[in-house]
């Protein structure tokens, strides 16, 4: 068994907004988007050795996703180095992200952390952090 977690699974209420801001800050951090035209409602993404990570516009959602209550806070993902983290900074308006805790970048997690903290419109937070052993 190579990960025990297999996917991640987020829905969403506008497929096409939040899956053009994933599909910009996934593939600056090495992943690709795995197209199915057989599944209009839904994007894929996949990253070696990473569960892939599923986007999709179901009929079923029941509301805007709110990362403060109960449920999904964040998605952490890494970033190759500190200086893609610091071009991912500085672009991602651009990609229709905003910077969370930009008063603490780059250690808004801890003096020991190195990460971005970004969140899209429709309120979903990624933590893009950098290893730094």
């Amino acid at each position: 068994m190579d990960s025990p977690v297999h996917h991640i699974e987020l829905w969403t209420t506008d497929l096409q907004r939040t899956g053009a801001s994933f599909d910009w800050l996934l593939t600056r951090i090495g992943w690709h988007e795995d197209l199915d035209a057989a599944w209009p409602v839904g994007r894929v993404w996949r990253c070696a050795g990473a569960p892939y990570i599923v986007l999709e516009g179901s009929p079923a959602v029941s509301g805007p996703h709110d990362r403060m209550r109960a449920g999904l806070n964040h998605l952490a993902l890494r970033a190759d180095d500190r200086e893609a983290l610091d071009q991912l900074r500085q672009d991602c308006a651009a990609g229709d992200w905003r910077e969370l805790f930009a008063d603490r970048y780059p250690h808004a997690g801890g003096p020991d952390h190195t990460a971005l903290f970004i969140e899209n419109p429709e309120g979903f937070e990624c933590e893009i952090v950098v290893d730094t052993d």
